[in-house]
Formats: structure tokens, sequence, C-alpha cells
């Protein structure tokens, strides 16, 4: 694995080079002014350079006792598969601690990679979406008769 420096502070980031990071990640579009927001709001954030360059990012919104959600991990690329991703959440996850639950969700096909972290699957999970169609489209969410 690489040798990688670690930060927990939105300031310590580039807001353009963040976005670039989840545009080849490949997890979208995701605009500099709309993560300034989402990270800003976030509890819990983590950030990780390979030298000049943002190779990891995450975040976990919480509340502080009962409820954190981790969100938008990214991994550069050319450091996938090294491990880091795991490392991202297992940050996260530690950081989070105290909560009494740690939620996520997770893309179709990614459970296995889940699982092996200490997440389970839930049984009780619903949500809206912003764009419901394409989110069954996609296999994140499922309509029933």
């Amino acid at each position: 694995m690489g040798n990688y420096a670690w930060s927990h502070r939105l300031e310590d980031v580039d807001l353009e080079e963040l976005s670039r990071l989840y545009r080849i990640a490949p997890l979208g579009d995701k605009p500099p002014e709309r993560l300034a927001t989402v990270f800003g709001n976030s509890r819990f954030t983590c950030f990780v350079r390979a030298g000049d360059t943002l190779v990891g990012a995450g975040r976990a919104l919480a509340d502080g006792a009962d409820c954190a959600y981790i969100a938008d991990v990214a991994v550069h690329p050319d450091h996938q598969g090294q491990g880091l991703g795991s490392d991202i959440i297992r940050r996260l996850l530690e950081l989070a601690r105290d909560h009494k639950k740690i939620l996520l969700y997770a893309s179709p096909g990614t459970e296995p990679f889940y699982r092996k972290l200490g997440f389970l699957p839930m049984n009780t999970a619903m949500a809206v979406w912003a764009d419901p169609d394409r989110a069954v489209d996609i296999g994140l969410l499922r309509r029933e008769p």
C-alpha cells in the first residue's frame, strides 16, 4: 500500500480537486459547491493524499449519539484495490463509534465488500429518492406490487 497522508478537515481540500475525484472514481458529477454543502454539513470527514494528489475521500453524517450515515466514499482508480476504500470506511466507523447505529447504502453487487467491514443487510430500510425511476432502473430501489 502507498504512503498516504490523512486529513479530517474540509479546509485542507480543494473542492475542484474533490469534484474531479468523484468524476474519475467514478461516482458521478458532484459539483464543488454541492460538495462544500454536503461535506460542510457532515460531522466526520476523511481525505487521503498520495503526495500532492487527492486519492480518497469519505464522510459521515451523524447526530452525535443515535445514528451515523457513511456516504460518498471515493478512491482514485490508480489507488483502488489496495485497501484504501476499506481504510477510509474503518476510519469513519472509528470516528462514529459512539453512535447506536451506523448505516450506509451499498450499490448492488458491493454487499460482500461491506459485509467484510462488519455491515449487515437491513430488512427495514425504505427511501424517498429525488429521481425514483432512475434509482429503480439502476437497482438501488425496488417497486413492490
